[in-house]
């Protein structure tokens, strides 16, 4: 295919091409702000490449507990504004899936529409020891003023969550924190992406166009010659393109879920004022007799099968069961009914912590760059909170090719 370079051809002739490669929250951000923030006469046209569709990969079986703060409560690299900047997606999403139910559109998707996709309860953080409850106090001092944490005692946690276990008369509370059903919101927001484009292409000049290919990725030189910009948002997997294999600053570890229901003979259900507790192992309330279990952390693991064996389960649930009994002890009187499994890219520390990846690879493909390459990554197990904000920034960083647009804390690993 000839070369789609802008010096050649006017826009008015031809779409500006970009591929983002990958579905999850880092792909799907990216594609979300590029239309967003692109010129309004620009012809543009997004194609997202990911073998697994929308949130088939780690993103879509992720947790869902967000907030803007560590295990240890301490405030995030940029956790106000990648708290805002999420809480603004989450908000897109929800809009998308009400103007839907609203003018009865019969759209085939993985989930009800009546469904919702956040569970607005906040969640809590209980001390295990001494050390740890001085810790989480001095910590919480530093809170956001608009995602606050609450030092509560014993009496009131046991009024949020009946039967909760407290090992030191402390619990921290965060009453704004949510938990995402994390495919239902991949889901909307690329609807949100389709409605942006029917909008921006009926009125403005230029036209937006936006494709979702469900195939696999064999090499980034394939996309030379084809698009202007590649974004490769492939989380774990994209060490297994040949040109980025062993060059990118990541480790892998695969991570279970273990998904438990409540028989329907017991009736004490988890009720459903009830926040979601954030422990040595996290449960993720999903409905009064519906929890997710999470996680494992299997470092180096290769498997990026979604699916999880009977004996993998097996062990998952010797390690977290105890865990999650240990602050919530009637855990033991619900029944397991499935797992699910991906593949985490966890970025390396630095000095602000571990950091997502981001920055352009052009040195790394072989080829003469007609096509520039971006890469998004090393999200870890906070691809949630940090999605939207870095999504923004990617995609302006494109739009204008101007990696200086990038924090330099998310490119150092170049160096």
């Amino acid at each position: 295919m000839a070369s789609l370079s802008t010096h050649h051809y006017p826009l008015a002739e031809r779409p500006l091409r970009y591929a983002v490669l990958g579905a999850g929250f880092a792909g799907l951000s990216v594609a979300w702000h590029l239309l967003r923030h692109s010129p309004e006469k620009l012809h543009l046209r997004i194609d997202i490449y990911d073998e697994s569709g929308i949130g088939g990969g780690a993103s879509g079986i992720a947790g869902g507990l967000l907030h803007p703060y560590s295990p240890k409560v301490k405030l995030l690299w940029q956790g106000a504004e990648c708290w805002k900047e999420c809480l603004k997606l989450l908000k897109i999403a929800e809009r998308v899936v009400d103007k839907r139910n609203s003018n009865s559109q019969n759209v085939e998707l993985e989930w009800n529409l009546d469904e919702s996709i956040i569970r607005r309860r906040g969640i809590l953080r209980p001390a295990m020891d001494a050390k740890h409850l001085s810790i989480l106090t001095n910590n919480a001092q530093n809170c956001l003023p608009f995602c606050k944490i609450e030092s509560i005692d014993k009496d009131a946690a046991e009024a949020l969550v009946p039967n909760i276990k407290v090992p030191f008369n402390s619990v921290f509370h965060m009453p704004e924190a949510v938990n995402i059903h994390p495919l239902c919101y991949l889901q909307a927001l690329f609807l949100a992406c389709q409605d942006l484009v029917e909008e921006m292409s009926t009125s403005s000049f230029g036209g937006k166009e936006l494709y979702m290919h469900k195939k696999s990725i064999d090499r980034l030189s394939d996309f030379e010659g084809e698009y202007d910009a590649v974004i490769v948002c492939l989380g774990a997997k994209a060490d297994l393109l040949p040109e980025l294999s062993g060059r990118l600053p990541l480790r892998t570890c695969r991570g279970v879920i273990a998904h438990l229901q409540l028989p329907d003979n017991v009736g004490e259900t988890y009720p459903d004022h009830s926040p979601s507790i954030l422990s040595d192992a996290w449960l993720a309330v999903q409905g009064p007799r519906d929890i997710l279990v999470g996680s494992t952390w299997e470092w180096k693991s290769r498997n990026y099968s979604s699916g999880v064996s009977a004996e993998e389960a097996s062990t998952a649930l010797k390690q977290l069961l105890p865990k999650a009994s240990a602050i919530y002890p009637k855990i033991k009187d619900w029944s397991f009914v499935g797992a699910k499994a991906g593949i985490r890219a966890m970025p390396p520390l630095t000095s602000f912590g571990s950091l997502p990846v981001l920055g352009r690879i052009d040195d790394l493909v072989v080829g003469n760059h007609s096509c520039k390459y971006w890469f998004f990554g090393g999200l870890g197990a906070r691809g949630l909170l940090y999605h939207g904000l870095l999504g923004r920034l990617m995609a302006q960083a494109v739009l204008f090719n101007d990696e200086t647009l990038l924090p330099v804390e998310l490119t150092s690993w170049k160096r």
